[in-house]
């Protein structure tokens, strides 16, 4: 089911936090280097082969265009010089030599969900997918970087456990860890990286290296919310877990007349209701009914009840749907992801994808922005009237996800995620071929919500991206950089550095 449709059975709107897209460069992903590549025969390539644990894939071969596609399918005309699905920290390091030697711009790809193409380029990609062993073990889960969430929530379920993460099942954990990673659970719990105890790195001159507060902690810090791709390769992660308590998913639709009273109450209502519950609101244009669509959704440990009554006392109308459904943890995982059993799993042969999977690709582009405060009268009526007046065009979204709670008693400097006193996330969503709607409503908010954005919803043509993304960090972490790889061999137009 696509991300942003309503679960029918259940009333729910599927809130894919991560199925990351963005606006498509007008070429291959640009990944900066310092020389030339080296002339590379297949002498070259037989010889990383044969180096491999893991698998090795190059133009011509049966698997090919399979490898080389990511979520979003625009960027499948993007054709890499080789694709290594690699079996283990080994193989990363032999890849990243190959690198090195040979001059090639290097791209490092989990879920391949990110919004510019960045995880896919003309050199070699190294894919971390093979790497997908959940285990627990003392509280604690220990997960290969090539999991996906799905993969996560089902694996940890077996155990009765279960680590914050995001919704959307086709996501790579490392990438969302590594950029912080925002979930349904995490006012309850933090972020993904704030339960991370340990990270395994192959850094760029070779070396695994096990990070944790005392060993590496300048580079633990740095895959604490810093964003994938810029420091090595992650191969493994060690999360704190907790019970995989039953919990309650919750859907209220108002009348789009009252738009502007639901927003208003709800920026004031979510991020402080108590830590147990957190809500999205979800704003999508429905040209076959007339009017945009309006919706409040989410999860609860507790009865939503209480909440959900002070919610509508606010807005000052009763909605015209509400409904709240009780089911165990993974249920309800699958449900905020929008599918279930096999639809959860992309269909495919190589790692990360099932020959029964059929969980779609989507093709779509987004900007974001992180709000420090309320919307005020007059950011609503913008909000509002982008809807209001273009619901004629399908595929137009704007997501508010709560933060607060456990993430907002995290200092800013604690981790690599600085936004530790945002209220909540706005996400700007719209098919590929409406950027300019896309484009002009971001501007419209800008002086509203400006300044911040997610760096897992990384935008190729954000300006002042460094603060943005990582506010007052953004020095420390680029000491990280030089420290860990200092001739700059994990490069891309928004690489730390």
């Amino acid at each position: 089911m696509e991300r942003r449709g309503f679960l029918a059975a259940a009333g729910l709107a599927a809130l894919a936090a991560g199925c990351d897209g963005g606006a498509p460069p007008r070429t291959a992903p640009t990944r900066t280097r310092a020389a030339s590549p080296a002339v590379t025969g297949p002498a070259d390539w037989r010889a990383l082969e044969e180096g491999l644990a893991g698998r090795l894939i190059r133009p011509g071969d049966d698997a090919y265009d399979e490898a080389r596609r990511l979520y979003i399918p625009r960027f499948d005309r993007i054709r890499p010089a080789g694709i290594a699905y690699c079996a283990g920290p080994e193989d990363v390091r032999e890849c990243l030599a190959f690198a090195r030697r040979r001059r090639l711009p290097v791209a490092v790809r989990c879920g391949g969900h990110g919004y510019a193409g960045w995880s896919t380029g003309s050199g070699l990609v190294i894919d971390v997918s093979a790497m997908d062993n959940v285990r627990v073990e003392g509280g604690r889960a220990m997960v290969g970087a090539g999991t996906r969430l799905i993969g996560l929530y089902e694996g940890l379920a077996k155990e009765g456990v279960a680590v914050p993460a995001g919704t959307c099942p086709t996501v790579g954990i490392a990438g969302l860890a590594l950029g912080g990673g925002l979930g349904v659970t995490a006012r309850r719990y933090g972020l993904t990286c704030d339960v991370m105890e340990a990270v395994q790195v192959v850094t760029a001159d070779g070396r695994i290296l096990d990070c944790d507060a005392r060993r590496e902690p300048d580079l633990f810090w740095a895959c604490r919310g810093g964003g994938g791709g810029n420091f090595g390769v992650a191969t493994s992660f060690t999360f704190r877990a907790y019970p995989a308590d039953e919990v309650s998913t919750f859907a209220l639709r108002w009348p789009w007349r009252n738009a502007g009273r639901v927003i208003a109450a709800w920026q004031s209502w979510a991020p402080a209701a108590p830590d147990e519950l957190w809500s999205g609101l979800q704003l999508n244009t429905e040209p076959s009914t007339g009017t945009p669509a309006l919706d409040v959704i989410g999860v609860s440990f507790g009865d939503p009840g209480p909440q959900l009554d002070r919610l509508a006392a606010a807005v000052r109308a009763d909605p015209s749907s509400r409904g709240a459904d009780r089911k165990p943890y993974l249920d309800a995982m699958r449900q905020m992801g929008g599918c279930s059993g096999d639809a959860c799993h992309r269909a495919g042969t190589l790692p990360g994808t099932r020959p029964d999977g059929r969980y779609p690709r989507t093709e779509y582009t987004a900007k974001s922005h992180v709000a420090a405060r309320p919307l005020p009268g007059p950011a609503i009526d913008a909000l509002v009237g982008a809807f209001t007046e273009g619901n004629d065009v399908a595929g137009r979204s704007v997501l508010l996800d709560a933060l607060g709670g456990a993430v907002g008693r995290v200092r800013p400097g604690d981790t690599a995620f600085p936004h530790r006193r945002a209220l909540f996330t706005v996400q700007y969503i719209a098919d590929t071929g409406d950027r300019r709607w896309l484009r002009d409503l971001h501007a419209a908010m800008e002086p509203y919500a400006g300044g911040a954005a997610y760096v897992n919803y990384v935008d190729p043509e954000l300006r002042g991206w460094r603060r943005a993304y990582y506010g007052g960090n953004y020095e420390r972490l680029a000491r990280v950089k030089r420290a860990y790889d200092p001739e700059g061999l994990f490069r891309f137009p928004q690489s730390i550095g």
